[in-house]
């Protein structure tokens, strides 16, 4: 078979030709993607579709990232089926308003792009330029492994920003739309609540065998134990390596030879300066005439050294200095802009600068002192060089040894005594180890990564080493199960106890809710009978203490006529009769306040037309979401 094909080969060519091409006429290039697209369809926007793939890998990223960025979030939050739909939402809405951008050929420079990574607290040096390892340690902590991956999504998240800004940025709120909004938002109401509390009702249920019988088989979830194992692990970090690494004693020696005058302190300077002021976006005549009289002052100075103080008290522009003749005291390398850094490093004891031009202006510069560093003896340095070595051969060797810790728990997949031998590694074990991370886990125990491969199908079935698992910048885990024990619902014999304390309170809460909406049909028509607490004044910024249904049920009551009653029933904890007195209008706010609610209710109009836009667009593109939304189901 194999030989009739080599020996045709320009005649099977044709044939595949032949059955090829016509198939991407019938079908296009779009159906061989649709018919190779992973699972069906959750979502349409226009001739795009959302495969059940797409949608499970990009949750599984957000979960990656608000796991990292928020380490005590609850996961089962993150699995719940409202948190994936949001997922799905977000996924639809960023290719929606992606397909707006393209249509309107919006995009977003490179200048514009460095400028808005220039606004990452912390990478912005004082000369202006990018601190490399500043960014490099942001993306890390965002899980970033090349910068490029960063900056495409930034350059996306700017281009999609303009689209919807379009929009927002043209909101406003006039004064009488601003006021009317907050006045309904803010309004007050003078009231007064009588609480039934289910404590009050306790001594009053009364429990037969059969009903907590019932009440267990029907809540066995509450009763159940989750599942738990039993593990050994062994772990791979810095510290670990540290110890298998030693320092030579001529290494030590060498390397204090080499940077004593560095390890003994940093150099430090003493300057007085006198500032022009002219920033660096102001016109050029400002600053060509900022620079002219720098240079008069400079003559000047030059001239007579001995006056440079009195000038700078008199001319310099930086209000700080000035007053202490231009002093800035001692400062050392970085304290400064770079122009001005260079300057002053460059120049001898005595030396007056030429100008110095910065953002800021125009500098003359007076080096005062120098301070050099002591050399510290060898003694003095030899723990810290020693420690330096270290770490610096550890940095080394680590990739080695991961290598080594990898194929290591691979290789011998069902004990750790191999590679714990040979990497001098402790095998450490834990007891009712479970799924999820527990609140004040610490270690590896609380990296939902290492949990997720240790609960995996496959590690529970086989009580295999897991792969080596990175839980932390240069640490490898890697764990196996030893025990497992399966999820169990108690007997009811192990918790008749709490069987029975939880069925009183859920009986002592109706009893409570029943009486109070007896007392509350009775007391609107007698309200002389009604046993109030003392009259307060509430609001949705002023809950005087109560829970916030209570609050939103005396706000929602009409007031016409007054007293009004409603009540709010608060569930576990009772059922609250609220009688309305008087409708207040909202409290006068201070002058800066008040600014700062119209500024939000502003925003809130912004947000409103925004998700209008949203919705035309969506209409626009004939979106569908196939998915049902489980909040519109409960």
């Amino acid at each position: 078979m194999f030989d009739f094909v080599r020996k045709h080969t320009k005649w099977m060519m044709g044939l595949m030709f032949l059955l090829i091409i016509p198939a991407f006429v019938l079908v296009g290039v779009d159906g061989y993607k649709r018919i190779n697209a992973s699972g069906p369809s959750v979502a349409e926007i226009g001739k795009h579709a959302i495969t059940q793939a797409d949608w499970e890998a990009a949750h599984k990223m957000e979960v990656e990232r608000l796991r990292t960025s928020v380490p005590n979030l609850d996961p089962k939050m993150l699995d719940s089926a409202e948190a994936k739909y949001a997922t799905l939402e977000r996924m639809v809405r960023d290719q929606v308003i992606g397909q707006a951008a393209e249509d309107a050929h919006l995009t977003t420079t490179d200048a514009r792009l460095a400028a808005e990574i220039l606004k990452i607290p912390g990478v912005r040096k004082a000369d202006g330029s990018i601190d490399r390892d500043a960014y490099k340690r942001f993306l890390v902590q965002r899980g970033y492994a090349q910068p490029e991956a960063f900056e495409a999504a930034l350059r996306r998240d700017m281009t999609l920003r303009q689209v919807e800004g379009g929009v927002t940025g043209t909101s406003f709120a006039s004064a009488a739309v601003s006021d009317a909004l907050l006045k309904a938002l803010y309004q007050r109401r003078e009231i007064q609540i009588a609480r039934f509390a289910p404590s009050d009702y306790s001594a009053k249920v009364s429990l037969t065998d059969a009903d907590l019988e019932a009440f267990y088989h029907a809540n066995q979830a509450l009763f159940q134990v989750p599942e738990s194992a039993s593990i050994e692990y062994v772990s791979l970090d810095m510290d670990s390596v540290k110890k298998s690494v030693s320092v030579n004693e001529s290494d030590v020696k060498s390397y204090y030879e080499q940077n004593v005058s560095r390890l003994s302190g940093k150099e430090e300077r003493r300057a007085s300066h006198i500032l022009v002021s002219a920033p660096k976006d102001a016109p050029a005549e400002k600053r060509q005439a900022a620079k002219e009289k720098a240079a008069a002052l400079l003559q000047q100075v030059r001239k007579a050294p001995e006056s440079f103080a009195e000038v700078a008290r008199k001319n310099s522009d930086d209000i700080g200095s000035a007053k202490a003749g231009g002093d800035l005291d001692f400062f050392g390398r970085g304290a400064m802009v770079k122009p001005f850094e260079d300057a002053v490093f460059a120049m001898k004891k005595g030396d007056i600068s030429e100008l110095v031009e910065s953002d800021f202006g125009f500098h003359i510069i007076r080096l005062t002192d120098v301070k050099a560093p002591k050399p510290k003896s060898f003694e003095e340095l030899r723990a810290g060089i020693e420690t330096d070595l270290r770490n610096q051969l550890a940095q080394r060797r680590y990739a080695e040894v991961a290598e080594s810790f990898t194929n290591g728990v691979f290789e011998q997949p069902d004990t750790y005594k191999g590679v714990a031998e040979k990497l001098k590694l402790e095998i450490k074990t834990a007891a009712n180890v479970v799924r999820n991370p527990q609140p004040g886990a610490a270690g590896p125990l609380a990296s939902p990564k290492l949990l997720e491969a240790l609960f995996a199908p496959e590690s529970l079935s086989s009580k295999r080493n897991t792969e080596a698992v990175e839980v932390g910048a240069n640490q490898l885990v890697s764990a196996r199960i030893v025990q497992y024990n399966a999820p169990r619902v108690l007997a009811l014999a192990e918790v008749k106890d709490r069987v029975k304390e939880r069925l009183t309170a859920v009986r002592a809460a109706e009893l409570a809710r029943k009486d109070g909406e007896a007392r509350l049909a009775l007391w609107k028509d007698n309200a002389k009978d009604a046993k109030l607490g003392n009259a307060m004044v509430v609001a949705r910024d002023q809950l005087q203490g109560l829970e916030m249904p209570v609050v939103e049920a005396a706000l929602r009551a009409p007031t016409q006529p007054l007293p009004a009653w409603t009540s709010a029933d608060l569930g576990p904890k009772g059922f609250v009769v609220v009688r309305v007195n008087a409708q207040l209008p909202r409290a006068e706010k201070a002058q800066e306040a008040a600014a700062r609610e119209s500024a939000q209710v502003a925003q809130w109009l912004a947000k409103s037309e925004g998700d209008a836009y949203f919705e035309v667009l969506k209409r626009r593109m004939k979106v569908s979401i196939k998915v049902p939304n489980p909040l519109e189901a409960k």
